[in-house]
């Protein structure tokens, strides 16, 4: 299964901007490297404008959605659309979508954990359902975004539903690389699937973003990783079978002993 990252930069509070940017890219990437899947960052019509999200954040998904649908089913292509600025019944939320290859809306997820670091919970609403897992081709998979990799449970609940590929969208802050790249790498041994994240790079209100976008596989092996500074295009084609065989050799799952947690 073919995946493509769009290590992107945003233009701030712009959302026009950023599709035409996207549309672009999808155009020239499918034609090029016919993916299966594409990935775009966290927030990626608008950045973190917060103090202006009610300005320029979708209501109930659109534009946005449509925008994506009419991209898949144009490209014949499978779309983690990152995260969009959402408001839904008067509250902003942090929203990803999932499109499928038909156009079909198969999954949202509105992003549970609000980073106080980044005064998000003054602007932003959590989340209030918990993750699920979508199918892609057939193929289990999960979404987190962001300051969600902080917290192994979700990614946990998803692997324990049989989920081969976790996606994590993000706007992640240079200040805290390190731990970006970690988590990535602890989520994919611990849970025993691939990780395919998409970060932002560039700077916005004094903040520089860490790039670093990466594809793991289930043994914490980095395939691909972006670099800090600079747009990328990372492409990986993965093995669903190798998360299926490491679950085999190394049986976390079935060694748990969930009673004494």
């Amino acid at each position: 299964m073919k995946q493509v990252v769009y290590q992107m930069d945003i233009v701030p509070g712009n959302p026009e901007a950023n599709r035409l940017k996207v549309e672009k890219w999808v155009k020239e990437t499918a034609q090029r490297e016919k993916p299966d899947v594409i990935v775009l960052p966290e927030m990626w019509t608008t950045a973190y404008t917060l103090e202006s999200l009610a300005d320029f954040a979708d209501t109930d998904g659109e534009p946005t959605t449509s925008f994506l649908q009419g991209l898949a089913k144009t490209y014949h292509i499978n779309i983690i659309g990152g995260s969009i600025a959402n408001i839904k019944n008067g509250n902003i939320y942090n929203t990803s979508l999932v499109v499928n290859r038909e156009g079909k809306l198969v999954y949202t997820y509105d992003k549970i954990h609000l980073v106080p670091m980044l005064d998000e919970p003054a602007y932003l609403t959590g989340g209030t359902e918990k993750v699920q897992l979508f199918e892609l081709d057939g193929v289990k998979m999960g979404i987190i975004i962001c300051y969600d990799l902080r917290f192994p449970e979700l990614a946990r609940i998803l692997a324990l539903g049989g989920a081969e590929v976790l996606y994590v969208v993000a706007e992640w802050p240079t200040a805290r690389k390190d731990h970006w790249k970690a988590l990535q790498i602890a989520r994919a041994i611990e849970n025993q699937f691939f990780v395919v994240s998409c970060n932002r790079i560039g700077n916005y209100n004094g903040e520089d973003f860490a790039g670093t976008s990466m594809i793991i596989d289930p043994q914490g092996k980095i395939l691909q990783i972006g670099s800090e500074t600079e747009e990328e295009t990372l492409v990986e084609s993965i093995s669903l079978d190798l998360a299926k065989d490491i679950r085999k050799a190394v049986p976390v799952f079935e060694s748990r002993v969930p009673d004494m947690y």
